[in-house]
């Protein structure tokens, strides 16, 4: 039976395709870095590598140790005065790539919606970015950190999507069984990785980032409107404390 939600964030509960939104957070970024005297193809490289090593992460560090690892092995040492420059960042002028959204969307009646119902939620971001950007992000949608019990970014996380270990990672923090926890995400290989710790899954197809076109016709799918129904029909739980 089901107990948990668990909501991946970029191209699910955000409307926007996720090359448009890179493109866009880098412009940003490069505008806010630039004239601190940083090369921005350098500068680009060493985020990307970044964040590579923490796809890649094996769990003996967290993401946010690794990032700063590699960047800095990139850029130099003198590069960690950067972190809170970016924290900055992100919460100001990062709110400025809102634009690449598609559509104004509220996900506040679904999500507290399924709050009523007794359902325990966890917002199932990549953790590739610190919590000051993943708060930026849900506020788009008219959400705040309040709305989930459980939150994955670079500083609490060891391991990120498609490595199972992640998913593990969550249900322990959580204290759910696998067969209680529904992942919702847009992503047939991170999001649906779920599926290989005995998760269920809904794989959202309105902003579908599949690069590698993999076969989806064996997962549960549909729209963003079709999973609103589906999760609407969910009958209601007791209410559990995360």
């Amino acid at each position: 039976m089901l107990t948990t939600v668990l909501f991946d964030l970029d191209g699910t509960l955000l409307p926007f395709v996720q090359d448009e939104f890179i493109q866009a957070y880098f412009k940003t970024l490069l505008r806010r870095l630039g004239p601190m005297g940083y090369d921005g193809e350098k500068l680009t490289a060493a985020l990307w590598k970044g964040t590579g090593a923490m796809i890649k992460n094996d769990g003996r560090y967290t993401n946010r140790q690794i990032f700063w690892e590699v960047f800095t092995q990139t850029l130099g040492v003198q590069a960690l005065a950067l972190e809170s420059n970016l924290d900055d960042f992100y919460r100001h002028e990062f709110d400025e790539v809102r634009q690449v959204l598609r559509c104004q969307a509220d996900r506040r009646p679904l999500v507290e919606g399924l709050r009523e119902k007794g359902y325990g939620l966890v917002l199932a971001t990549n953790p590739v970015f610190p919590a000051a950007a993943v708060e930026t992000r849900m506020k788009w949608v008219g959400l705040c950190p309040q709305d989930f019990a459980y939150i994955t970014t670079y500083e609490n996380s060891r391991h990120s999507k498609p490595n199972p270990a992640y998913f593990r990672d969550i249900l322990a923090h959580i204290g759910r069984q696998p067969e209680e926890c529904l992942m919702v995400g847009n992503n047939p290989v991170d999001d649906m990785a779920a599926l290989d710790v005995g998760m269920e899954a809904f794989l959202v197809t309105d902003y579908l980032e599949n690069p590698e076109d993999r076969p989806i016709d064996a997962f549960r799918r549909g729209t963003f409107r079709e999973l609103e129904e589906f999760l609407g029909a969910l009958p209601a739980v007791e209410k559990q404390a995360l």
